[in-house]
């Protein structure tokens, strides 16, 4: 009987010490349960922000000539290389002249032939069928050789620079051009502008333009020529920038970015660790402490400001945005300042 009494004793209190462990675990969950997580935050508001957009786009020459004759002949001499600034005018290439002395020929016995027609005609000594016939033939003779004259000496038809031979001296054309000569004073940009900017973007607008090979310096070009229609498929319109390029550094081929202005905004602006991107996507977030509790705000980017990000919409002028403590937090949920 003793030893059964001393077995429930025991067992009795093995469950009151169990009991007291329980609990005790019971109550170190609990506290641990609302530990609420701690934030540092930082006011922001609303300031002017210069509007700009950047678009990217490949230089090309004002005009570009390809220069050959339209006729098959065989090149005489090669007058200018690639490189080579030409004026307009200026002759590039000379062409063989048989053809072109024989049309000369040709022109004289047609014209002094059309010459003797012509006083048979005039006193009754032929018809006026075979007067209409010579007066023909000599018109057509004549505007062989005026052809052949204009095809024999190859002229640049514009100031620029040689950007292409194809021919040497002794070659016979066969189809590509002789020459192309490109004018590069002024140069152009074509750029495909958002949709969003349509009503911004005017002729005349000045615009700041950098190169990649000439790294942060700014050429000032010009809007030359807006479209009047938006690609349905892009959402984007064409707009022309025109660049002086007096002393001729920027070259066609050139990658180049294009940077509009178009007035100034008020926006909120937040520092640059406030902002959250959405893992999975590319929604970005700024996490709003509010008496608090937290919020959630998703917002659209406008520029980046050094270490801030102008923001388009999303967060009011005077919240207190997060700035550490993002990972510890969830959407509604309770947080306190850092001390």
């Amino acid at each position: 009987m003793k030893s059964l009494l001393r077995t429930l004793s025991v067992l009795m209190l093995s469950g009151v010490v169990f009991s007291c462990k329980s609990g005790e675990q019971a109550a170190a969950v609990a506290v641990e349960a609302e530990v609420i997580p701690q934030v540092r935050v930082q006011q922001v508001f609303e300031r002017e922000v210069e509007q700009v957009e950047t678009f990217t786009a490949t230089v090309e020459a004002e005009t570009k000539n390809k220069i050959a004759p339209s006729m098959p002949l065989r090149i005489k001499s090669i007058l200018v290389e690639v490189g080579d600034n030409v004026k307009k005018g200026q002759i590039l290439a000379t062409l063989d002249a048989t053809n072109l002395e024989q049309a000369k020929l040709k022109m004289k016995n047609d014209s002094i032939e059309f010459a003797r027609i012509d006083k048979l005609f005039q006193v009754g000594g032929i018809s006026k069928s075979n007067w209409d016939a010579m007066k023909m033939a000599s018109s057509v003779s004549r505007s062989n050789y005026e052809n052949l004259l204009e095809n024999t000496v190859l002229r640049s038809p514009i100031n620029g620079v040689v950007t292409e031979r194809n021919y040497d001296a002794g070659d016979m054309y066969g189809g590509s051009p002789v020459y192309v000569v490109e004018q590069i004073s002024p140069v152009k940009l074509k750029v495909n502008v958002s949709e969003k900017l349509f009503t911004q973007i005017k002729k005349g607008m000045d615009v700041d333009v950098k190169l990649d090979v000439y790294g942060e310096e700014n050429f000032k070009g010009k809007v030359s020529l807006v479209y009047p229609t938006i690609n349905p498929a892009t959402r984007t319109f064409p707009v022309e920038i025109t660049i002086a390029n007096a002393n001729q550094r920027v070259r066609p081929g050139m990658f180049a970015r294009v940077t509009f202005s178009y007035g100034t905004a008020h926006h909120v602006v937040v520092p640059d660790k406030a902002v959250v991107k959405q893992s999975g996507s590319g929604d970005k977030y700024v996490y709003v402490y509010n008496n608090g509790t937290i919020e959630f705000k998703k917002v659209e980017l406008g520029r980046r400001l050094g270490t801030e990000y102008e923001l388009v919409g999303g967060v009011a002028s005077g919240d207190n945005v997060v700035t550490e403590g993002h990972s510890r937090v969830v959407n509604g949920g309770k947080a306190e300042l850092a001390k």
